[in-house]
């Protein structure tokens, strides 16, 4: 799995105009699953995410988790993030997983991120959405799950 986390002060997701997601200070997501990605790796992205301390603290030093902040998260599966990009110039996606496999992964990633209580909000998986978000600091960080 490979997640592209920013840390916002605001984001949200939408579907034919319409907001189907929102959120106000946490993380905005973008979400990549491998087709040799499982159940192992949703639980390593979940506890590295939920722990992540970028958050300020009193003394301006990012030492807070989006817990400890009692932040919220919009994640967005994109599976354009495991884009093969070295030969020509159309990208191939055959590393994403199918949907039959990614879909179960995805809603568990964020089954698991509600169940240590962090407010979730989603897009829609598959869909032609468009995400807005105001990324603070900015900060950016990439986990991929194959790099453990």
């Amino acid at each position: 799995m490979r997640a592209v986390i920013q840390r916002v002060t605001q984001a949200e997701v939408m579907i034919d105009q319409k907001s189907v997601g929102k959120i106000d200070q946490g993380f905005m997501i973008l979400l990549g699953i491998h087709e040799s990605d499982d159940v192992e790796d949703v639980a390593y992205l979940v506890r590295k995410i939920s722990k992540l301390r970028v958050f300020e603290d009193d003394e301006g030093k990012m030492n807070l988790s989006i817990q400890e902040i009692q932040g919220s998260i919009l994640s967005v599966s994109q599976f354009t993030l495991y884009a093969e990009t070295k030969k020509g110039n159309r990208p191939s996606f055959t590393a994403a997983a199918r949907p039959e496999k990614a879909i179960p992964l995805y809603e568990l990633f964020n089954e698991q991120l509600k169940e240590r209580e962090i407010h979730v909000e989603t897009g829609e998986f598959g869909a032609d959405m468009a995400v807005s978000l105001i990324n603070d600091g900015p900060v950016t960080i990439i986990i991929d799950t194959r790099d453990k």
